[in-house]
């Protein structure tokens, strides 16, 4: 998923500029499955907060949460919520690994110049959130533990919430949250990684990175079918979970080793290929199955009364709901300021400001982190998963507002982006500088004047003619005759 990219003919670039037709298709394409995949996201959050909160429903939650299943003798014997948060979830980053390899070598990550706005907004959304954090447990002499979980965006999450108030977004704008997301969704990987990781068994890691070796060769051999990969990527997330290193990444790593340029003869590589295929999966079953399992906490007055008064808590809802917004935006208007890019003038900084405050919506990956973070402690992690709730809850609202604010203008810009009179299917914008576009226009133009001429000369002719009488007419009041 590719940020925008548009020069001017004198050479600037445009921040926020005009997708190309086929980057487009592609962001339309991958929107319309991560919208579906937000929406199930959000019906599967307020199914587990009914479950959890319902007092006859309370048990059953907790024991289907907590029942465990799976071979013991290889150290996965687990909790269905456990089962969720490592074992579906690396399906999830599975994805993300490839849509991050597709920007590397297919998209605009590629070049250094394209990637520095996307690069720059994710590392200040990340770096501001973790920094109100910290100060604000700070002034209240909270834990620290909690730094990174306001720093991950929720794009399913995100994309649900435009799906029913931004229907008329520019596409510029989305493809910005798109890949503002893959950045972060990077970056979160990362402190997974080196922030989280328990003691490790070099065992099974040195087990785990021959089997990514082994996944590498035979990609590189070209050895196809699914029954050779499926069990290889099997074993590989057991001994990645076994050696202490969080089993998304072996999720990631897989991900990132897939071919995502197609070669001569190819409609698709094969990492858009297997994309096409698991992204469902993803957004469809394994994310929202991990939010059911995950955003279950109690919320009554007292809890509630406790995220605006505990220091970690507090700390999470303001690094989402400020620390994002600010940072994201903070982040793109320096890339312009320092940079040759300008901002495109179809927007206005006020709209970069709303896209940014969705971006607050930290769920699926700030809830992982929350677990990680607070591992131990049951009642600081509920109340922490209850902030990030409430810290989504609030970001959505308040881009609700600016979207629908700036909504008329948004409908403006999407119309003027899907306008297509000379009916070739391709919309007129992206033919404008094309002489061929132009004598299509003009000879529709043409056949439309000769066609009112036509219509003029026969209204005129019937204005003009002798009116005829078909019968006589009686007495007054009677009919004709």
């Amino acid at each position: 998923m590719t940020a925008p990219r548009t020069t001017t003919r004198s050479g600037n670039r445009k921040v926020l500029g005009r997708l190309s037709l086929p980057e487009r298709t592609f962001v339309t394409d991958a929107l319309r499955t991560e919208t579906v995949g937000g929406v199930l996201l959000l019906v599967a959050a307020i199914a587990a907060l009914v479950w959890a909160n319902v007092p006859a429903l309370h048990s059953g939650y907790e024991k289907t949460a907590h029942f465990h299943f799976g071979p013991e003798a290889l150290g996965l014997h687990l909790s269905v919520a456990h089962w969720a948060a490592d074992g579906l979830l690396a399906v999830f980053f599975f994805v993300a690994g490839i849509e991050l390899k597709r920007e590397l070598t297919a998209g605009d990550l590629r070049d250094p110049k394209a990637a520095a706005l996307p690069v720059v907004a994710a590392l200040c959304g990340m770096a501001m959130p973790a920094l109100v954090y910290t100060l604000t447990t700070i002034a209240g002499g909270g834990s620290l533990a909690g730094w990174a979980v306001p720093t991950a965006t929720d794009i399913a999450f995100a994309l649900a919430v435009l799906a029913v108030i931004g229907t008329s977004l520019p596409s510029a704008l989305r493809a910005f949250l798109l890949t503002l997301a893959v950045v972060d969704d990077l970056f979160a990987i990362l402190i997974i990684a080196v922030f989280f990781t328990s003691d490790l068994d070099f065992l099974a890691l040195g087990g785990a990175v021959v089997g990514l070796a082994l996944f590498w060769a035979l990609l590189r051999w070209g050895v196809r079918g699914w029954y050779v990969y499926v069990p290889l990527a099997l074993v590989i997330w057991g001994l990645m979970y076994n050696s202490g290193v969080h089993a998304t990444i072996a999720g990631v790593a897989m991900g990132l080793m897939l071919r995502c340029t197609p070669r001569e003869g190819e409609d698709h590589s094969p990492g858009e290929h297997i994309e096409h295929l698991v992204r469902p999966l993803s957004a469809g079953l394994a994310v929202p199955l991990f939010a059911l399992f995950s955003a279950g906490v109690p919320v009554d007055g007292h809890a509630l009364a406790e995220v605006f008064t505990r220091p970690e808590t507090l700390g999470v809802v303001l690094g989402l709901v400020v620390g994002k917004t600010v940072g994201i935006f903070g982040g793109t208007w320096l890339t312009a300021r320092f940079t040759r890019a300008s901002l495109s003038e179809d927007l206005a900084w006020a709209d970069v400001f709303a896209v940014a405050s969705l971006a607050g919506i930290g769920f699926t990956v700030s809830l992982l982190i929350g677990e990680l973070a607070f591992e131990g402690d049951a009642v600081l992690t509920g109340e922490v998963k209850a902030a990030v709730l409430t810290g989504s809850l609030i970001a959505a609202v308040l881009a609700t507002v600016l979207l629908k604010i700036r909504n008329t203008k948004y409908r403006r810009l999407c119309e003027a982006e899907e306008r297509d009179e000379d009916r070739d299917g391709i919309p007129d914008i992206y033919e404008e500088d094309q002489p061929e576009y132009h004598l299509r226009m003009a000879d529709l133009l043409e056949r439309r004047a000769a066609e009112h001429r036509r219509i003029a000369g026969e209204m005129a002719a019937a204005r003009h003619a002798p009116t005829e009488v078909t019968g006589g007419a009686g007495k007054e009041g009677d009919r004709p005759a």
